[in-house]
């Protein structure tokens, strides 16, 4: 479990210990943490100090104070909430851009080192988008879309790639959001079914293409809906 400081006056090394909790794992999103009392006498900490880990946890996102309730764990990573209050500030087509590089170099490692597993996975969220377009479900088909990217980005079988494209996940699914109101979803569901198959015949060539290619198709889209 937690192990004792060396010095009760640094906050930093209470906070360190909370944020590898978290990060490991032990300590899940959406879990509450202990009490006040019960982390200092876990961590032999004073009061103040722990309140000032507890800030420093609370200002980077990994934790949330609920009023009369306690606090949860709302993030893995302090990556996570600074990734989305980043891509919140940024203008939709610089998404686009960090979406074209990470979904790029994903697709070309998948057709490498894709599994059939990973296969059947693909396939089962698209088969997910194509339910929600014959449903005419837009915000299932914006999950479902996610699922399939997040799903390229597994079979590349890079945990930092996918690590970092989790993190991303809910601004890249506003931008998804964005697109399918210019845009039909057919265009989209041919693109995935061609993704597929490249990485399906190890083509990563072809991969990076397909990508490349839905990544400029939504920028038109937003460039005309701009002008």
């Amino acid at each position: 479990m937690l192990n004792k400081t060396n010095r009760l006056s640094l906050a930093e090394q209470a906070s360190m210990q909370i944020e590898q909790l978290i990060e490991s794992g032990v300590w899940q999103v959406g879990m509450k943490i202990p009490t006040e009392p019960e982390l200092m006498e876990e961590l032999q900490v004073s009061r103040n100090t722990l309140r000032e880990a507890m800030r420093a946890l609370t200002h980077s996102g990994l934790l949330k104070t609920r009023q009369g309730d306690g606090t949860y764990v709302s993030s893995s990573s302090a990556l996570g909430p600074v990734l989305k209050k980043r891509i919140q500030r940024s203008d939709i087509l610089q998404t686009l851009e960090v979406r074209h590089a990470l979904e790029r170099e994903a697709a070309i490692l998948a057709a490498t080192r894709r599994t059939e597993e990973d296969l059947e996975d693909i396939q089962q969220h698209i088969e997910s988008c194509k339910l929600a377009v014959h449903s005419r479900d837009d915000a299932a088909y914006a999950i479902a879309d996610i699922a399939f990217h997040r799903s390229i980005i597994a079979a590349s079988h890079n945990p930092l790639l996918m690590e970092l494209y989790n993190h991303m996940t809910e601004g890249v699914r506003e931008t998804i959001s964005d697109v399918m109101e210019l845009s039909s979803h057919s265009y989209y569901l041919q693109n995935h079914e061609m993704l597929l198959l490249a990485i399906k015949q190890h083509d990563s060539s072809q991969a990076a293409e397909t990508v490349r290619i839905y990544i400029e198709h939504s920028k038109e889209h937003f460039q005309q809906q701009r002008g």
